[in-house]
Order: C-alpha cells, then structure tokens, then sequence
C-alpha cells in the first residue's frame, strides 16, 4: 500500500516533464478540487483541498490528461494525497493510447497501485488516463507529471472522419415527406422513406472516389424496425446501375432507434448505396454515416490543417 508522503514512478525515460496548459478533465468534481489541480505544480502537502483533483464517490472514476500530440510516454509521475485516505489510489490503471472510446479508459493499460515503479517502454498515445475499477471509489491525485518525447504532431495523427455530409443523397422513391437528406441531418427522430416497391435504395454521392473504412446506420425507432433487414451496404462508382456496385456488408436486424456499424475494410468508391432486394419493399434511414480515415487524401488533409 502506498505511504502518506510516497510518490509513484510509472518509469518510462523523460524529456519533457510539464504537462501544464493541457486540457485535463475528469469523470466528475468534488467541490472545488477540480481535474486541473493535479498539474498545477502544487503537490498539496499543506492543503489538499486546494491543489489536488478528486473525483465524487462513484463506479469507474478516472482523470484524463490530453497532450495534444501523440507521445512515446517513458515516464509518469503520480503524487497521492498526504493528510489522508492514501489508501484511495490503490488499484489504480494508467492508460496511455489515442482512442476516446469509454472516456479513453479501453487504451493499452499499465497497473498500478502496489510497487512504486512501472515500466512500460515506450507507450505511445495522446492520451493519459488515470482510471480506478470498482464501485464507490474516489480517485485524488495531488500532482501528475507525464515524461516523453514527441513523435507524431495532431495534424499527422490518422483521423476517422465521418464524410456523409459532403455529399449529396437521393432515394429511390419519396414517401410523404420523408426525403432522402433526412439521412444525413443529425437527428434520427428525423428519417427517409421510400414508397412501398420493388428493390428500393439510397445513394449518397459523395463527389470524389474515397476508401471507405465503416457505414453506419441508424434504424427507425417508433415503429417497423425489421424494414431494415435484409438490407445491401454497397461502395463503388457506378451511379446508373447501383445494384452492379460492390456490397459491403448486408444488415441482418438492426434493433429499434439502434445504430450499427459494418466495415467496409477501405473499399473504394464515390457513391454509398443503400438497398433492400425484394419486392413490395420499403426503405426508411434514420441516419447514415460514412467514414474514412486520413491522412489518404492529401488534398483534403491540407484542407483540413
């Protein structure tokens, strides 16, 4: 268990200690010890309540650090708390990778908790996270140094960008008002609609040939939701003939009001077809998403930067 006074070396090989002026948040705030008193160089040692971060009592609280650049993280440093409760910071994971998928907390983790040091040679990632497992826990951390050398600046880091908005939708048929844009406006309270017929579709025209890396889609939630089954995901660059493009994948079920996912595996093409075979068939999107991962295209990352 860790001593009042003891700091933790998660030993990694530094070169640039400071990580103040990052953006750092947490999963939630204790009175007044917000995320960002555990880098403002104060280790607490007087008053606690005024230079360190605490979580409220919770399932899961953690601490993230964004560094802005992908790092090869030798190093980090972790005061704990001096007046009381050491023994809070037990059991806690260092998380260091580029993924904010569950807050970040899913990146490559290293323990911690027991011994003093750890080493994790070299992990790299952009963000830093301080995450302890378990129901009713606080996480309190008095001070965080991060140690490493920049290696990939922010603009060069691949992005999974969602494209469907670039391009310009239409459908087969037109139900009531149900138009083929409402696929792609943000709100899946809002959806598309084909009349009843024989194969009907969707085709997003995304004006320039990309590799696709994922579709999603979103499924109706008030009522009819197994339309959606049996429905064809196709990429490719033939717009007259839509049913001669590649398919993706193909939708068995997709719950009511759900949104799935289908890799596409960087499958090329300008248009993103959405069909179902089939007579006497309706076709109703709730919203699309097309996503593709850059650098890939450097005209648009130099736009983008």
């Amino acid at each position: 268990a860790l001593k009042p006074t003891s700091t933790m070396l998660l030993s990694m090989m530094a070169r640039t200690p400071s990580i103040s002026g990052k953006n750092v948040t947490q999963s939630s705030t204790y009175g007044l010890w917000s995320a960002e008193q555990a880098i403002d160089s104060n280790p607490g040692f007087r008053k606690s309540w005024s230079s360190c971060s605490s979580t409220d009592n919770q399932t899961n609280p953690w601490w993230r650090v964004d560094l802005s650049s992908v790092y090869r993280v030798n190093r980090v440093v972790i005061t704990n708390r001096l007046d009381c409760c050491p023994e809070r910071i037990n059991g806690a994971e260092i998380r260091i990778g580029n993924s904010l998928e569950n807050n970040g907390n899913n990146n490559p983790t290293i323990p911690a908790g027991v011994s003093s040091t750890y080493t994790c040679n070299g992990m790299e990632g952009r963000y830093v996270n301080l995450f302890i497992p378990g129901y009713s826990k606080f996480l309190t951390l008095c001070e965080v140094e991060v140690y490493g050398e920049v290696i990939m600046r922010l603009y060069r880091v691949p992005l999974l960008l969602n494209i469907a908005t670039w391009g310009t939708p239409v459908q087969s048929t037109l139900a009531y008002n149900w138009y083929a844009q409402n696929a792609l406006d943000g709100l899946s309270s809002t959806c598309t609609h084909t009349d009843a017929q024989s194969d009907p579709w969707w085709k997003l025209d995304l004006l320039k040939t990309y590799s696709v890396n994922s579709v999603t889609i979103t499924n109706r939630l008030d009522c009819c939701s197994t339309r959606i089954n049996g429905a064809e995901i196709r990429i490719g660059n033939n717009s007259l003939d839509v049913f001669s493009n590649p398919v993706c994948a193909v939708v068995s079920s997709i719950p009511a009001g759900a949104t799935y996912s289908y890799s596409c595996r960087g499958m090329e093409g300008r248009y993103v077809i959405v069909n179902i075979p089939g007579t006497s068939k309706v076709l109703t999107l709730c919203e699309v998403g097309v996503y593709v991962i850059f650098p890939g295209n450097s005209e648009l990352l130099n736009n983008l930067v």
